[in-house]
């Protein structure tokens, strides 16, 4: 009962955006400063898929910055406090003022490339409630059976499909993120992007310590 009542407040104060039908068959361009990377969302995540439309739609993101920076790991942006943001400022709390109800699948994992939402920690977010504008693209590193054994015995009885243990080894990714975030598309083309993002210096909280900056997001013809 507690669950379902949690839902129903999300519902309440998260209003989905009604996309239009043509961009639905979009991919999303994502032009930063250290380059281009394509990304297409996934049809089994409307909830997600439609409020990235909308926030790309309306420029929400150009400008910001990638404010946590992971190597071997993630990278993260969409804190609207970024794009105005002093060096010395503590970001990672911004967002429109919004969750979004969590669609976690089983079978969208945090292969290298998943774009996920990023979401507040579950003792004070137990629905697993995502951030409604951030988001991290997974780097993650290659893992072998011994690994991945590993991360599985730390997953609460989850265990990682032969097909996903496939991917983390030869693609890579961060296998114990999966069943805690909504993964919602994925990066197509530009991994090399993720890849420079992901490899420059950091200072306090992961932000880098020169600015990596969403120059413009927006949707595209799909090839």
């Amino acid at each position: 009962m507690n669950k379902l009542l949690v839902l129903l407040v999300s519902l309440f104060l998260y209003h989905p955006y009604q996309v239009k039908k043509g961009d639905l068959n979009k991919d999303v361009e994502l032009v930063t400063s250290k380059g281009t990377m394509v990304i297409r969302l996934s049809d089994s995540t409307p909830l997600h898929r439609d409020n990235f439309i909308k926030l790309v739609n309306q420029h929400y993101y150009d400008g910001l910055l990638f404010h946590r920076v992971m190597q071997q790991f993630m990278i993260q942006a969409g804190d609207p406090k970024s794009k105005t943001a002093k060096a010395s400022d503590h970001l990672g709390g911004g967002s429109p003022g919004y969750t979004i109800p969590a669609e976690i699948k089983p079978y969208l994992f945090h292969k290298k490339g998943a774009l996920a939402a990023a979401r507040t920690p579950d003792e004070i977010n137990p629905a697993r409630e995502s951030n409604g504008s951030q988001f991290f693209i997974v780097q993650g590193r290659v893992y072998d059976d011994a690994d991945l054994n590993q991360v599985e015995a730390r997953l609460n009885g989850y265990k990682i499909p032969e097909a996903h243990r496939e991917v983390f080894k030869t693609l890579g990714g961060s296998p114990s993120l999966d069943t805690k975030y909504t993964v919602f598309g994925e990066v197509i083309k530009g991994l090399d992007v993720i890849d420079s993002i992901a490899a420059v210096p950091v200072g306090e909280s992961n932000r880098p310590v020169e600015d990596v900056r969403i120059i413009k997001a927006t949707l595209i013809k799909r090839q």
